[in-house]
């Protein structure tokens, strides 16, 4: 992959080759994801590696089957984990209060921060990568699966392997979306029609949308993709898990 269009051209892989990615690659790029930034140099986070297909074949219905869980060569759950910290500063005759809300998200940010930074470089190393957001949805039955203990919550899981596959560009908002000078610029239906209109006029959208039945890629998303009861579901179960693994929600 060319390194002056790596971010343009990188693709999710959900495909896979039968080809062993090898335990020192792994650990090596591991090592290397574990130089991405961090609170406070505290490293608060923790992942899982899942190889064997039995365990693979196990944790599958925790991400509604999806065929990259099975296919891929290692499954890893990235963890926000206080856990390990909490246990070295009680060791340490040092009092810690780090079961609280703001401490969940310094763990979830440097949790992101750890997983992004290993699928770059593990994209660098030839490999493939898809990020599953099934991980919330069923964090209790994921964490009973990998003997979580408290105070290490499941944030997101990757499938990892050689690809199998070469995606089409799934498109990107143009940048003048994103980007506010100064203040946050209002969206009026105007402009916000406009900077949604290329990716309205995909032929994949029109395709969502036609499979649907729905009049519009918006609806797709508001009435099939991700619906209403489904967030306020999981939102549910993901803060009382949350809550029942030890840290305090306001």
């Amino acid at each position: 992959m060319d390194n002056s269009t790596y971010f343009i051209d990188r693709r999710t892989i959900r495909k896979y080759a039968d080809r062993e990615v090898s335990d020192e690659l792994l650990r090596s790029m591991l090592e290397q994801a574990s130089h991405a930034p961090t609170t406070g140099n505290m490293q608060l986070y923790s992942v899982v590696l899942t190889r064997s297909a039995a365990e693979k074949q196990a944790l599958a219905p925790m991400h509604f089957n999806q065929p990259s869980v099975e296919g891929c060569d290692v499954l890893l759950t990235f963890c926000a984990d206080f856990n390990r910290f909490v246990r070295w500063c009680e060791a340490s005759n040092a009092d810690p209060g780090y079961d609280n809300f703001q401490s969940f998200v310094t763990a979830m940010l440097d949790t992101a921060i750890f997983v992004q930074q290993f699928v770059t470089v593990a994209e660098m190393n030839g490999l493939g990568c898809c990020y599953l957001g099934t991980t919330t949805y069923n964090a209790p039955q994921i964490a009973e699966a990998l003997k979580l203990p408290p105070l290490v919550v499941p944030v997101t899981t990757l499938t990892v392997g050689y690809p199998d596959e070469t995606p089409a560009d799934s498109g990107r908002l143009s940048v003048d979306a994103i980007m506010h000078y100064g203040h946050y610029e209002y969206y009026d239906n105007e402009r916000v029609k406009m900077l949604y209109a290329e990716k309205e006029a995909r032929d994949d959208s029109r395709r969502f949308v036609a499979e649907n039945g729905k009049q519009s890629l918006a609806q797709v998303f508001t009435d099939v993709r991700y619906t209403r009861d489904a967030n306020e579901t999981f939102s549910k179960i993901y803060a009382d898990f949350i809550v029942d693994q030890g840290f305090k929600l306001p």
